[in-house]
């Protein structure tokens, strides 16, 4: 069954990319302004150095749970509904974060950073929006632009934390909240954007197209995703690159801003790093799509993996405070992220059923966030037990294990 003769798919994926393109950069100011502070609000709050990376433990703990709740509710009702919902969700935890610092509440931080993880579920979410109705030919250059376009807020994110910070002096409010007050806003904005301007649902519309019947697959979500990996087991070892991948840079970038303040590094110059590190994950996504559209998946995946791994040496040598190896080890992690996600991503659009699309890949999100968030949680303790580079050669077997999975995925593919 073919879509409607009045319905122009092309233009549909054209408007569809240019929304999200929009929709990203200002999501991305709401969820990354927070990311240089919220290690140090911890801190000081909870009066513990080895508690400083629960904050970013539970905002991907948060990602873990919306990832898996928005697929549903995307599977149901498109990725319209599910995109602002989670918007909106990351920015009352936003607001939360800020009344944490108010009232001194180590519980309302937490509680206010898992909610925050809903905006990263929704931003991941809308890579894949990009491919509902993409041709698999061009998929890849799809997926990347749209992360791609996270580059314009999350490099803008961190460096407004001077910005936040006078705002929050003018407020009268801790000066570490006042990004995240910035970042409410910015949320509030993309919610707004998507709710008015995608339309018509690309995953409706896909799902239109290519109906499927009630007994073509399981029926709970666990159930597609499991039956997907037995059926195609390129696309676990995909979850598996991915999931490493995120967690090897989410473990070393939660604990860099302490490493460098440890050395006396100032916040403008902390801000600065996480602005590289984030400008090497996104800024150059569509070389890396336009990579796997021609030259393939596996070896796009493989070359993250390397790429973490390199990143790490640079960070595990770093000195306290700044340094090149610590400005180049955070950009180098970002890229090495960009290589793996991309690809992986693009290997779990192309080989999974239209009819439990939604169901494997928000969990596989999920996957990469609880990953992420077993790394974050450990984070604190190895730096405060053993010291940064430790923490980096943890990371670096996450990002072998990348290079191990993306080769996996090539045998499976050519299989």
């Amino acid at each position: 069954m073919q879509p409607p003769v009045e319905v122009d798919v092309a233009t549909v994926q054209a408007h569809t990319v240019r929304t999200l393109v929009v929709s990203q950069a200002v999501g991305a100011v709401g969820v990354t302004i927070g990311v240089a502070t919220a290690s140090l609000l911890a801190r000081d709050i909870s009066g513990s150095e080895s508690m400083a990376g629960l904050a970013q433990t539970f905002q991907v703990l948060g990602t873990a749970v919306a990832a898996f709740l928005l697929a549903r509710l995307m599977r149901a009702r498109g990725r319209r509904v599910g995109l602002v919902t989670g918007y909106l969700l990351g920015a009352a935890g936003a607001v939360l974060a800020v009344v944490a610092g108010v009232v001194d509440s180590m519980l309302v931080l937490l509680v206010g950073a898992a909610l925050l993880g809903a905006t990263t579920a929704a931003n991941s979410g809308s890579r894949y929006a990009a491919t509902d109705l993409a041709p698999e030919e061009s998929r890849a250059r799809a997926l990347s632009v749209v992360v791609w376009a996270t580059t314009v807020g999350a490099v803008a994110g961190p460096n407004l934390t001077g910005v936040g910070a006078s705002f929050a002096r003018a407020a009268g409010i801790p000066e570490l909240t006042g990004g995240f007050a910035i970042g409410a806003v910015a949320l509030v904005v993309a919610a707004g954007w998507i709710a008015v301007r995608l339309r018509p649902d690309p995953l409706l519309l896909a799902q239109a197209a290519a109906p499927v019947a009630p007994g073509d697959a399981p029926s709970r979500s666990w159930s597609r995703f499991t039956a997907t990996v037995r059926e195609v087991p390129a696309v676990g070892a995909a979850v598996v690159a991915m999931a490493c991948a995120h967690a090897a840079m989410v473990t070393v970038m939660i604990m860099t801003p302490l490493h460098m303040e440890h050395g006396g590094a100032h916040l403008e110059v902390i801000g600065l790093v996480i602005s590289l590190h984030v400008l090497g994950m996104f800024a150059f996504s569509p070389l890396v799509g336009v990579a796997a559209d021609r030259w393939g998946r596996s070896p796009v995946l493989v070359a993250g993996g390397v790429t973490l791994l390199v990143s790490l040496g640079l960070c595990g040598s770093a000195p306290e405070g700044s340094s090149w190896q610590i400005f180049a080890g955070l950009f180098l992690l970002g890229l090495g992220w960009s290589l793996a996600t991309v690809a992986a991503s693009t290997v779990i659009a192309d080989r999974t059923p239209l009819a439990a699309r939604t169901d494997v890949q928000g969990t596989s999100d999920m996957a990469m966030s609880l990953t992420a968030a077993g790394g974050g949680a450990l984070a604190g303790l190895i730096v405060q037990g053993f010291g940064y580079p430790v923490l980096a050669a943890f990371a670096a077997l996450l990002g072998l294990a990348v290079v191990v999975a993306g080769a996996a995925t090539g045998r499976q593919v050519r299989e």
